[in-house]
């Protein structure tokens, strides 16, 4: 009924996609209900400024699917990306300096990116640092300072300072394989979302895209080839 919500299926959305070309199949990303699903509500919550959470098995795309619309598909005059990879060696001190090396002084004891813009972390692998003597995990700890206080320290004077306009995004897999389990009172800020392994259809609408896309590309390739040696060919004759 008109002015009257109605319900749609993400395949209808699907639809309306379209397949970048691309010129390394390694970069290339099969729209699939999957990534329709995962980009809308990626947008929704950056558009809403709600920290979210990927959590999935190691292939089912989850930092694929954030890399390319950070990059791609985040409005470029609004926001500004960053990539943080978290591992077993990464410290509290890493973090908080690398983070620091993104952001600009606005005033005294206030930090953030450039005026009228904001900042997207994209943290991925966020449960791989390695927990301490007493289970915690300082990276994680650090962030959690964030997310419920907005301030961190100075490493130097012990002096607070505010962090504005910075939103979080990140990824993991389960615990297990050298991944940690995150606790719940960092947790609880994210939208969590969980990306399943792709199913058959799935799996053959990437395939088939991903050869089609290297037949196109090779073919025509080994027709400017074969042009080019016809050429050689007839001038030298």
């Amino acid at each position: 009924m008109k002015n009257k919500g109605e319900w749609r299926h993400w395949n209808d959305l699907l639809r309306n996609s379209e397949e970048k070309k691309v010129k390394n199949i390694r970069q290339m990303i099969v729209p699939t209900m999957d990534t329709v699903r995962t980009f809308y509500l990626l947008n929704l919550s950056i558009e809403h400024k709600r920290p979210v959470l990927f959590v999935g098995p190691t292939g089912t795309g989850k930092s694929a699917y954030v890399q390319s619309y950070l990059m791609s598909q985040l409005n470029k005059e609004e926001y500004m990306a960053f990539f943080v990879n978290f591992s077993a060696q990464t410290t509290a001190n890493q973090v908080q300096d690398i983070f620091m090396s993104k952001l600009d002084k606005r005033r005294k004891g206030v930090f953030g990116p450039p005026m009228m813009r904001k900042a997207v972390f994209f943290v991925d692998d966020m449960n791989m640092p390695q927990r301490e003597k007493y289970g915690a995990q300082p990276p994680i700890e650090l962030l959690r300072m964030f997310v419920d206080h907005g301030y961190w320290y100075d490493k130097k004077d012990t002096t607070s300072f505010v962090l504005n306009d910075i939103q979080l995004v990140a990824a993991m897999g389960p615990p297990g394989g050298g991944r940690n389990p995150v606790t719940a009172r960092f947790t609880r800020h994210f939208n969590l979302i969980s990306v399943n392994p792709f199913n058959d259809e799935t799996m053959t609408r990437i395939f088939s895209a991903v050869i089609s896309t290297y037949l196109k590309v090779n073919i025509h390739l080994y027709i400017q080839y074969t042009k080019k040696v016809k050429r050689r060919y007839t001038e030298y004759n």
